[in-house]
C-alpha cells in the first residue's frame, strides 16, 4: 500500500524517534521534532511508538491512498481534509481507496504529524527511518517528499473498529501550542564567557523566535550579551563567541557575536566553534519545536536534579499514552 503525493507541503519528511548512537561521527539523532505529539498520532492508529510518521511544516501535503487506511493527524492545530470534507484532529480517521487527505493552513505551531496504520515503510538507515536532509540519509530518498512519490504503508494489521484505544485525545491531554513560553535550561560548558550582565540578561530578557527557525536550530532575537574581553587563543576566530572547536550538546544555546541566540535541535551538527552557554534541558525539546516565529520565550536556569526530574515526568506523560492506547 502506499499514500501518492499530489501536492508535497513546504517540507514534509518521514521521521520516527531518530537515531541516536552516530553523533560522535557526525550524524544527528534527527527524529520527530515534537517527540510527543508524533508518538501520540502513533498510539491512535493502533502503532507502537516506533513506527515512522509523516512531519509536515506549515504546509502540509495532498495525498490520496491506494488503499484502506487508518490515520490520525496530531501536532500544531491545522484543519483537516478528506475529499474537501473538514475532519477532527486529534482523532483516529478512516481512509477509503482513492480518498483525498489535504490540510488548511496552520492556526498555531509549526508542524504537524500524520500517522498510519503500520507505519510509512521506508528502508531503515543505522536504525531509523528519520529523513536527515543535509546528508540525503534516510526517509524517502534522503529528502524531503515531492509530488509524485509513493510514499510506502506498512501493511494494516487491524481493521479500524477494533483498534484498541479509545480513537482521540481530549484537549486537555495534548499538548499546547503557546505564543510565551518558557524554557528550562542547564549551564553551557561555556557560560563563563558571558560577564555576569550578560549571563543575567540571558535569564531574565524576553527572546521573540525569529523566522529563521528549522530543523538545525532555532534563533531569536533579543538585547545584546556582553562577553568577557580575552585575547582568542590559537585556533579560535576573531568573534567573542568563538572557541577552539569543541562537541555541541543538543540542545545548546549559541550566541554569535553576543546577538540571537541559536538553540540547536533535531539535525544540528555535533561540533564546531561557537561557545554554549546553556543547554535546553531534553523535557523542554518538544516545547522549543511547538514554537511558532514570533513566539516569547523566557529561559530559566534550573539545576541538575530539577532536569532529572523533568524528564522523568516526561517519560511519565509518553508511558501514559501507550498505557491508555493499550
Amino acid at each position: 500500500m502506499a499514500f501518492n503525493i499530489l501536492e508535497p507541503g513546504l517540507a514534509t519528511t518521514v521521521q520516527d524517534r531518530g537515531r541516536p548512537g552516530y553523533y560522535n561521527v557526525g550524524i544527528p539523532q534527527g527524529g520527530a521534532m515534537d517527540q510527543l505529539s508524533a508518538e501520540m498520532a502513533n498510539s491512535l492508529v493502533g502503532n507502537t511508538g516506533t513506527e515512522a510518521v509523516l512531519e509536515c511544516t506549515y504546509i502540509g501535503p495532498k495525498l490520496v491512498s491506494d488503499e484502506d487506511a487508518v490515520v490520525a493527524v496530531t501536532g500544531a492545530p491545522v484543519e483537516v481534509k478528506i475529499n474537501d470534507v473538514a475532519q477532527e484532529q486529534w482523532t483516529r480517521l478512516q481512509l477509503r481507496a482513492g480518498d483525498q487527505l489535504s490540510f488548511g493552513m496552520l492556526s498555531g505551531g509549526t508542524r504537524y504529524y500524520i500517522a498510519a496504520q503500520g507505519g510509512i515503510d521506508v528502508p531503515s538507515v543505522l536504525g531509523s527511518r528519520s529523513t536527515y536532509t543535509l546528508g540525503a540519509m534516510g526517509g524517502f530518498n534522503g529528502r524531503a517528499l515531492q509530488a509524485g512519490d509513493a510514499v510506502p504503508v506498512g501493511a494494516q494489521h487491524t481493521p479500524f473498529d477494533d483498534v484498541a484505544s479509545p480513537g482521540h485525545f481530549d484537549e486537555a491531554e495534548r499538548p499546547t501550542f503557546d505564543r510565551d513560553v518558557t524554557v528550562r535550561v542547564l549551564p553551557g560548558l561555556y557560560d563563563h564567557r558571558l560577564t555576569e550582565e550578560g549571563l543575567s540578561t540571558l535569564l531574565s530578557a524576553d527572546w521573540t523566535l525569529t523566522p529563521v527557525a528549522d530543523r538545525m536550530g532555532l534563533r531569536y532575537a533579543g538585547p545584546e550579551l556582553s562577553w568577557k574581553p580575552r585575547q582568542q587563543p590559537f585556533g579560535a576566530g576573531s568573534d567573542p563567541s568563538n572557541i577552539v572547536d569543541a562537541g555541541y550538546a543538543v540542545g545548546s544555546i549559541q550566541v554569535p557575536g553576543g546577538k540571537e541566540p541559536i538553540i540547536l535541535h533535531r539535525d544540528a551538527v555535533s561540533g564546531g566553534g561557537y561557545a554554549m552557554v546553556a543547554t535546553v534541558i531534553s523535557a523542554d525539546m518538544d516545547l522549543l519545536a511547538r514554537s511558532a516565529p514570533g513566539t516569547t520565550t523566557a529561559f530559566r536556569s534550573v539545576s541538575m536534579d530539577e532536569a532529572l526530574q523533568a524528564r522523568r515526568e516526561m517519560n511519565e506523560r509518553r508511558a501514559r499514552i501507550w498505557e491508555w492506547a493499550r
